[in-house]
């Protein structure tokens, strides 16, 4: 099995950066939606069902899927040989940085059902503010494989 996850080592590399930019995509872009769904759209309206459905699509179309790639890819990179060093201290910033990544993701979904739900309690500035955590953890996550400072 290892020496099949070595053959293939370049091709998943490829795909898990691949994946990574759309999921990333998502992520910037989903908040930024939520930014206009309430400051110029409102809960309710035509225009607010448009949200709605561009906000799903984005979700179940788009980010969850390249979410599962990312993860599965970056889990085969993990287990190809020579890959980690798990004595530095970059995989653990990287995988810490992940589990952020994720946690975000479903945070996106939760606010996303709130809006469904018309019970949207947070403002266009804190869709702003937290539209800046994946953009924070991106640059520690490629500044640990890049750089590798730590």
């Amino acid at each position: 099995m290892l020496d099949v996850l070595a053959d293939l080592y370049l091709w998943t590399k490829a795909l898990h950066v691949i994946s990574v930019i759309a999921w990333m995509a998502g992520l910037f872009y989903l908040p930024r939606l939520f930014v206009y769904h309430i400051e110029r759209v409102g809960l309710e309206g035509e225009t607010h069902e448009l949200f709605q459905t561009m906000e799903l699509k984005l979700l179940r179309v788009i980010m969850n899927p390249a979410m599962i790639a990312t993860w599965v890819f970056g889990l085969a990179l993990v287990l190809t040989p020579g890959v980690v060093d798990w004595g530095s201290v970059w995989p653990w910033t990287k995988a810490v940085s992940i589990f952020g990544m994720t946690w975000f993701h479903h945070w996106c979904g939760l606010r996303r059902k709130d809006f469904v739900a018309g019970e949207v309690d947070r403002t266009g500035r804190h869709f702003r503010m937290m539209n800046e955590v994946p953009t924070l953890l991106l640059l520690v996550i490629v500044v640990s494989v890049i750089v590798r400072p730590f």
